[in-house]
């Protein structure tokens, strides 16, 4: 395997990197053993690898720590989860009210992941004509944390039912901040390379991807 002038990686570490993806599922059932912070660190370093556009790196992260900060967030949630299980009916409605959504109450490590849509790094680079590519080199620097977290035996999950405007009021963020995903960290209770959505008779996944051609 090469390093300087890369070109390609053995066919084993591709294999093994197959195998990560695979493994990197949305975990929602947490231990609340604590995580030791040097591992945490080392995993949200990988932020400082993700490519962006224009190099503006407009990720912002804020780890809610404090037990206001965390019943806020848990709040948001169990009101907008709420208007989420409204919006379904019949038997739709009965599997989604027993769907474990968060994993909130027990994660011992929480992360609020922004979009600086303000900042003026990167000098609006790529960003004029498509603004939205700042928050998707978000969601890549989010998916590389992810990666590096599964890798180490950690799990993350994604909290998606969240009044973003209404979170970021209540971390007392600025509104240039646009909330890009909610994630809790930890000790997963168990780990399944099937989503747990699929396992519980949601949705399931599909056999092959459709590519159309123009």
């Amino acid at each position: 395997m090469q390093r300087a002038g890369m070109s390609e990686f053995s066919i084993d570490f591709q294999s093994e990197l197959r195998d990560l993806m695979r493994w990197r599922r949305d975990v929602r059932r947490f231990r609340t053993d604590p995580v030791d912070e040097a591992l945490l660190r080392d995993c949200l370093d990988t932020f400082l690898l993700s490519p962006s556009v224009g190099l503006s790196e407009p990720w912002r992260v804020i780890r809610l720590r404090s037990a206001a900060a965390r019943a806020a967030a848990l709040a948001n949630f169990s009101a907008t989860n709420a208007e989420a299980l409204a919006g379904y009916a019949g038997e739709k409605a009965m599997l989604y009210s027993t769907l474990k959504l968060s994993g909130m109450q027990d994660a011992p490590v929480q992360l609020a992941i922004f979009c600086d849509e303000a900042t003026d790094k990167g000098a609006g680079l790529g960003a004029a004509t498509m603004p939205e590519t700042r928050r998707y080199s978000v969601v890549g620097a989010i998916t590389h944390f992810w990666l590096a977290a599964r890798a180490r035996g950690l799990g993350v999950g994604w909290v998606s039912i969240l009044d973003p405007v209404r979170l970021t009021e209540d971390l007392d963020l600025p509104r240039e901040w646009a909330l890009v995903g909610y994630l809790c960290v930890g000790w997963p209770v168990t780990t399944s390379d099937t989503p747990e959505l699929e396992l519980a008779g949601w949705e399931t996944r599909r056999g092959a991807l459709l590519v159309e051609e123009r």
